[in-house]
């Protein structure tokens, strides 16, 4: 039943709608392989508003100040406490419009948007992640809507908080696909030819169309079902989205699609936690000493060597990380207090300013490559680079979904009837999209890490399946791939430092797994798929029951 005390949700009812647009199409354009991003219209006619904050997260009785530009009259604002029974805990109507252009690059440099409005956090705000609902009317009876959203932080220093989590949100990640203005790190209108991603970004700009909020059903980057023999390959998300008007990558990152669902889950079974976000991480490491157990979960492709070096002491000291997520890739910086994300990428050795310098360690290229050389094993118990697709488009279509069983005595199995061999979480797609591994050897039918990709002596894998770094593509009717192969010969050089055709066959095959580990007085589980969260939404015994045993164990630990 609703709350008679809660307004209606802005989502509910005709969003953000338009006269339908003439357009050409070539018969030779693909969407799929094309970058088209948000930007506002700027058209008086359409009345529309657009907001973001001064920050991304805050303490409770901070003052948040909401930046905006509209060209409408009036417009409202509304803040809810998101999670597993949504609440609104602030409103504020009939705000005046007031029109601020876009500028070029607002991607890099930021809006610098006028002040809307304030709103002083209550003294006992409860740590989470705040959905900002940004809307206005329109003559035809719809509604323009948007989304924004900070966190809030616990305050640091107050003591141990036995029985409760730290939920660290991967916002690094949520940064790096953001390509509201023009560009994010993977496509844009940057460089010379407007055709480059921007290895810049700034937070001082909205969030793209479904990183924040999605309606129910959005499809995910994982086929729901095998294809057939030489059905063309799919790209659903790439299609829902062009059709309903939300970012091209909506499915890659954010908290709609990922963290949010580990969260009502968490919820709904009772557990206690706190939000940080990864720029809390790199700036304030000391809220983690209030904690025993830090969880990730998601997509976390994106850290700094601050993040990284505060969870090694974490965990060295007794502390214990529980990291459902995949692709742990990218080194960047963060600067301006977090308001700029920094990443050259496969750029770097040639472009980034600190590339033979003093700062050299601070690369922001990826963590496995020899000009890095800072594998995320060390950390985590498996490698991005190492791993990758899985179950969908040209990675591996037909692939369990799952992954395969090969311990299953340990620990994380206890009381769930698992057996050697068992796919796991196969109907719900736990294993897909993006995925973390190791280079391994099977002995007596179990697999070991071979240690040459920085693997710790203490891992252990537990499960594992397939992947790849490049689409496997066929020839067949109508075939257009996505992503393609093109990555594999900047992998083999980043990795062997070359790309001879013997160094990309070396490449081209990774895997995903599930590993555990121990790292000086602590402990870290990781099961390193993006879609692990599927497995808690769509309700696998499995998947649950490892979550559960993982969290229930290291929570105990911390109480001990």
């Amino acid at each position: 039943m609703s709350d008679p005390q809660q307004p209606a949700r802005p989502e509910f009812g005709p969003l953000n709608q338009r006269a339908r647009p003439t357009g050409v199409m070539h018969p030779d354009r693909a969407l799929h392989l094309s970058h088209w991003y948000e930007a506002p219209s700027e058209d008086p006619s359409l009345p529309e508003v657009y907001v973001y904050t001064d920050a991304m997260s805050y303490e409770a009785g901070q003052e948040v100040a909401f930046h905006a530009s509209s060209t409408a009259q009036r417009w409202t604002l509304e803040v809810w406490l998101d999670g597993a029974a949504p609440q609104c805990v602030h409103s504020q109507q009939g705000i005046a419009g007031e029109f601020a252009a876009m500028p070029d690059q607002a991607y890099r440099n930021g809006c610098g948007w006028p002040e809307a409005h304030r709103w002083r956090l209550p003294p006992d705000a409860a740590s989470g992640f705040y959905r900002v609902a940004a809307h206005c009317e329109r003559s035809d009876g719809s509604r323009f809507l948007q989304h924004h959203f900070f966190v809030v932080r616990p305050k640091s220093g107050q003591g141990a908080r036995p029985g409760k989590f730290l939920f660290l949100l991967s916002t690094s990640t949520w940064m790096a696909y953001n390509d509201w203005g023009g560009a994010n790190a993977y496509d844009g209108i940057d460089g010379p030819q407007r055709n480059q991603f921007s290895p810049v970004l700034s937070n001082q700009r909205p969030w793209t169309r479904g990183l924040v909020w999605l309606p129910p059903g959005a499809p995910r980057l994982c086929d729901p079902v095998p294809r057939e023999p030489w059905e063309a390959p799919r790209y659903p998300t790439k299609e829902w989205a062009y059709t309903n008007g939300f970012a091209q990558y909506y499915a890659s990152s954010g908290w709609a699609h990922f963290e949010r669902h580990f969260a009502v889950w968490a919820q709904r079974e009772g557990y206690a936690f706190d939000m940080a976000t990864q720029t809390d991480l790199h700036y304030r490491p000391e809220i983690l000493q209030d904690y025993s157990t830090v969880v990730i979960a998601g997509h976390d492709e994106y850290w700094t060597r601050g993040m990284r070096e505060s969870i090694d002491r974490f965990v060295e000291q007794g502390g214990s990380v529980a990291r459902f997520a995949g692709n742990f890739m990218w080194q960047i910086r963060l600067e301006d207090e977090g308001r700029t994300q920094v990443c050259y990428k496969a750029r770097a050795k040639t472009e980034d300013p600190v590339a033979g310098g003093p700062e050299h360690a601070t690369l922001t290229g990826a963590w496995e490559e020899q000009a890095v050389n800072w594998p995320g094993a060390t950390t985590f118990g498996v490698n991005g680079m190492r791993g990758v697709y899985s179950s969908w488009g040209g990675f591996a279509p037909r692939a369990s979904r799952g992954f395969t069983v090969y311990r299953p005595r340990h620990w994380a199995f206890e009381g769930l009837d698992m057996h050697y061999g068992d796919v796991m979480g196969a109907q719900a797609g736990i294993f897909a999209y993006e995925v973390d591994g190791l280079e391994y050897t099977f002995r007596h039918g179990l697999p070991y890490p071979t240690h040459e990709d920085g693997a710790p002596k203490s891992a252990e894998i537990l499960a594992m399946s397939p992947a790849l770094y490049g689409e496997e593509m066929h020839d067949g009717e109508g075939f257009r791939y996505y992503l393609k192969d093109g990555g594999l010969a900047r992998k083999a050089e980043a990795l062997s430092g070359e790309s001879t055709p013997e160094a990309i066959a070396r490449h081209q095959y990774g895997s995903g797994m599930i590993v555990s580990m121990t790292r000086g007085q602590g402990e870290v589980f990781t099961a390193g798929s993006c879609e692990w969260v599927m497995g808690l939404t769509r309700n696998c015994y499995y998947t649950q029951g490892v979550t559960r045993n993982v969290l229930d164990r290291f929570l105990a630990k911390g109480r001990a």
